[in-house]
């Protein structure tokens, strides 16, 4: 888990999630569908989720299995797109009874994708794995937005982003908070190879904090190598 996760309740009628990095564990940090179900659990029960995203994705099986935990969930979920919710983290976001979009929000839906080595059956089989995912995805986005879902599996063939108004008439959002105006969140191409990121969301910020976050658990590896000498 890392510093862009977080949940705190307020009261005891409703809780505050906020998932402001990748979905899944990675090097760089993460929420796990494992860390996001024990901390459900822990709120006990209250009224409202106020879920708040600002994610590039991540982990498609972590995703799905966190948006389920959020279907299932007896309160209401009110979803915040504050910045960004790409890839995986857009699936999340689709839970919400209510799904507000800043003015300055983008949301992006695309294809599931994998890396493999293997031989041709191999190969042939994560395809066809993906190819099944991808059929998934489009009937979350389907029963949310009530688009054909063929036109769905095409705008996710061709990696679409929308912007807050758009994604609104788009169905994917169910209205703008005008009043909000959060810069998305900055993505690092060398992490997350998408095709068609707008420029408003291109930068070194998330690539920054990366090296950061390296050079310090370098250096705690390093003292813990001097320690056990």
């Amino acid at each position: 888990m890392g510093a862009g996760y977080s949940v705190r309740a307020r009261g005891n009628a409703s809780a505050d999630i906020f998932i402001y990095e990748d979905v899944g564990f990675s090097f760089f940090g993460g929420v796990t569908a494992k860390e996001f179900s024990d901390d459900l659990k822990r709120l006990g029960s209250i009224d409202t989720l106020n879920l708040h995203i600002n994610s590039p994705g991540g982990d498609v099986f972590d995703g799905i299995a966190i948006y389920r935990q959020l279907v299932d969930h007896k309160a209401r979920v009110i979803a915040h797109v504050d910045g960004l919710a790409a890839s995986i983290a857009s699936v999340i976001a689709m839970a919400g009874d209510e799904i507000r979009i800043s003015q300055s929000g983008f949301i992006m839906i695309h294809n599931a994708t994998g890396g493999i080595r293997g031989d041709a059956t191999e190969l042939r089989r994560v395809a066809d794995l993906l190819e099944t995912v991808n059929g998934t995805i489009a009937d979350v986005y389907h029963a949310r937005t009530g688009r054909d879902r063929e036109e769905l599996l095409a705008m996710m063939d061709v990696e679409t982003w929308m912007a807050g108004q758009e994604a609104v008439d788009l169905g994917f959002a169910t209205n703008l908070a005008e009043n909000m105006k959060v810069a998305a969140r900055a993505i690092d191409q060398s992490r997350h190879q998408y095709r068609n990121i707008p420029a408003a969301l291109t930068g070194r910020p998330i690539y920054d904090a990366a090296q950061t976050r390296i050079a310090t658990m370098r250096a705690k590896l390093c003292q813990n190598k001097l320690r056990t000498a």
